[in-house]
């Protein structure tokens, strides 16, 4: 009751300040803050939950948190949040992602199956092109793309091809994105567009599938030799990119995502962000990783000091350099041969990495020479153990400096290859959603065994690592709190555990997209918690994630995402 009085009578003074000589010299010299109380509060500043009555936030940051009574008596004027027993966090944090892919995912067909999207057979994918070619009004002659693409659980093992997209679309270039976005199927028209043909040969680290008994690429086009035309891909006018910047943001702001990652960035990209962050089109933060191709360009155009600082909200991260492929297209390197072969046929199949060891230790001796943070990307075990033999050459005898040199997904790591992750001061971000999406193609793969034991967060955690936890959108949504789901329960999708002993907390999940993916970014004293002088950068849930049944958590809704104290969204 003490504190209803407090409250009423505080907000009584608040309004009826307005038109008086305090109100003024309010307006004058202090910024009215916000305080947020009556719901759960959770801090994520600790190993285990910590709660606060309230969370007072001035001028964009956090000015206090702790009992409501002492928020009352150390802020100034301010406006009262009920939470009304909802659950307040820090800003959920993307690990990795591909930002600039959500710019275009308007325009294209969701060619995902469920429960992503309706496209379960070569018909459904069909129909979805055929849906966004109505939709877009797409003429003939223009390209047609789709994204989503999952060959691992096509009925009766019936693969999308160039014949099939070919009877759909005879008049129109179709390209597909394969769900992993290391490549495409693609149909004649767009053989002819971006000059494949029988004549075409396989780079090195690439695959083109031919048509059996012939040499004519009969549509799926992986890795390196996908590389050249997704880099030809038609780039939208000034006038759409502008619309394009702002619904993809909003795509993760609907997730309660305060930063995002563009996790391979190329110089065209780069210039992108930068023009939006310039004309202060963002309003979350973005991160970008230029890909090592492009490390002279972006160097040669923006200096090594726009590294690892914000500028409107934008900031370059550092450098991304790609070692192999992905499991479920069976293009991850591993030091064990596949069970199913390649995907080309290939038998004794161990993958293949997009470098040879010796070009992957120049390019990062290269990145550590100009004091850059690394990303890698590595799948399986093979590709690991390039990362770190790179890792030891080119840290100068020095390789267990804070670096926070990250590899990304390490999905078939190794326990002893965690060990160095220790040793080396190393960040895994792992990928536990593979768990539900892709389970049954790695069992089929590469063993029940090894698939139980893919994003080990249990284990990395237990070794003192801070893993974080991502989607890769758009290899799949983005949707936080699926990720949490998908740590603390490693369902199937056919409901089956893979992995039991990797399962984690609610709370261990909820830090490797905030605290720990703030550490990651070396952001740690910025974001990723709620304490004074952060960020408020904070999303609203309806549930709490640490009280609900594990099962219910992918089912709670975010409700209101704020960046730096200002709300920008709020579920209807």
């Amino acid at each position: 009751m003490k504190k209803l009085l407090t409250l009423i009578f505080i907000t009584f003074l608040v309004f009826a300040c307005k038109d008086s000589e305090t109100s003024k010299n309010v307006t004058e010299n202090k910024s009215i803050s916000t305080v947020y109380y009556n719901g759960d509060i959770i801090t994520m500043s600790g190993e285990t939950a910590e709660y606060v009555e309230s969370l007072v936030v001035t001028d964009g940051k956090i000015s206090f948190a702790g009992s409501f009574d002492e928020a009352l008596k150390t802020t100034g004027s301010y406006k009262v949040i009920d939470l009304e027993g909802k659950t307040l966090l820090p800003g959920f944090i993307d690990p990795h992602s591909h930002f600039i892919n959500a710019l275009s995912m308007s325009n294209q067909a969701n060619c995902s199956p469920s429960p992503v999207g309706n496209a379960n057979d070569v018909a459904g994918i069909v129909e979805a092109l055929k849906n966004i070619q109505t939709e877009k009004s797409i003429p003939e002659g223009e390209l047609i793309i789709g994204y989503g693409y999952d060959d691992t659980i096509m009925p009766d093992g019936k693969l999308l091809n160039r014949d099939d997209l070919d009877a759909a679309f005879p008049n129109n270039p179709v390209l597909v994105m394969h769900v992993s976005l290391h490549g495409a199927v693609i149909n004649s028209k767009a053989m002819e567009k971006f000059n494949i043909s029988d004549k075409t040969e396989t780079p090195p680290g690439g695959i083109i599938v031919r048509k059996p008994g012939t040499n004519e690429p009969y549509g799926l086009i992986m890795e390196t030799a996908f590389l050249p035309i997704f880099e030809d891909l038609p780039k939208p006018s000034e006038a759409e990119l502008v619309q394009q910047i702002k619904d993809g943001q909003m795509i993760y702001a609907e997730a309660g995502i305060t930063t995002a990652q563009e996790g391979l960035s190329h110089l065209s990209d780069v210039i992108i962000l930068k023009k939006a962050a310039d004309d202060n089109a963002l309003f979350i933060d973005v991160v970008s990783y230029p890909f090592i191709t492009e490390l002279d360009s972006v160097l040669s155009t923006y200096g090594v000091d726009a590294f690892g600082n914000y500028d409107n909200k934008f900031k370059l991260g550092g450098i991304k350099i790609t070692i192999d492929g992905s499991p479920q297209g069976r293009t991850a390197l591993f030091t064990t041969p596949y069970l199913t072969g390649g995907p080309s046929g290939e038998t004794d199949w161990l993958g293949e990495s997009t470098f040879s060891q010796d070009e992957v230790n120049a390019m990062l001796k290269k990145v550590y020479d100009n004091n850059l943070q690394s990303t890698f990307h590595a799948n399986g075990d093979g590709a690991i153990d390039m990362c770190i033999k790179a890792h030891e050459f080119a840290s100068n005898g020095n390789p267990a400096k804070e670096r926070r040199t990250t590899i990304v997904h390490s999905q078939f790591v190794r326990a002893d290859q965690l060990d160095k992750y220790v040793e080396y001061k190393m960040i895994p971000s792992l990928y536990t959603e593979h768990t539900f999406f892709f389970a049954d193609a790695h069992i089929e793969n590469r063993g029940l065994e090894q698939t139980s034991f893919i994003s080990p967060m249990k284990t990395a955690i237990s070794k003192g690592l801070k893993p974080t936890n991502h989607t890769d959108f758009n290899v799949v949504p983005i949707d936080q709190l699926f990720v949490v789901w998908s740590a603390v329960n490693r369902l199937s999708r056919k409901g089956e555990v893979i992995g039991a002993d990797e399962r984690i907390s609610p709370f261990h999940a909820l830090q490797a997209i905030t605290s720990n993916a703030a550490y990651q970014y070396f952001e740690e004293d910025r974001k990723g918690m709620l304490k004074t002088g952060l960020l408020a950068d904070l999303v609203i849930l309806d549930k709490n994630p640490l009280k609900v049944s594990p099962m219910e958590i992918k089912d709670i809704s975010v409700m209101e995402t704020i960046k730096e104290g200002t709300t920008i969204y709020k579920k209807e």
